[in-house]
């Protein structure tokens, strides 16, 4: 069951973000170039799984994605509420996929699920 809510909520994440991303009528073309970009963080795993897991994690959590997008709000910065958008609509997407956030035992253990 709890593992149904997190689906639930990596698509409500993700859908509110649309919404949020439509109503600033931002380009959806860079909504698509950018779309998969944190997962360039899982290269950190070719040094080890430690430190593979410790970025991944900092690029899928909400904390910083939606620092972002209240920073740029504060200091009127589209471009960077947009890629605040953007980000948090990727971790929405993987939360709704099943993608958690990484252990430091292996890439496969996530706190949604063993891959």
């Amino acid at each position: 069951m709890v593992k149904k809510f997190l689906h639930i909520e990596g698509l409500m994440v993700l859908l509110a973000v649309i919404y949020i991303y439509s109503l600033y009528e931002f380009s959806w073309w860079i909504f698509l170039l950018l779309i998969l970009s944190p997962d360039v963080s899982m290269l950190a795993y070719l040094i080890n799984d430690r430190i593979g897991a410790k970025v991944y994690n900092a690029f899928h959590t909400y904390i910083v994605s939606i620092f972002m997008i209240l920073s740029a709000i504060f200091l009127k910065s589209d471009a960077w509420v947009m890629i605040g958008l953007i980000w948090t609509a990727h971790i929405g997407m993987d939360r709704l996929f099943g993608y958690g956030l990484k252990y430091t035992s292996s890439f496969k253990a996530t706190h949604m699920q063993r891959l």
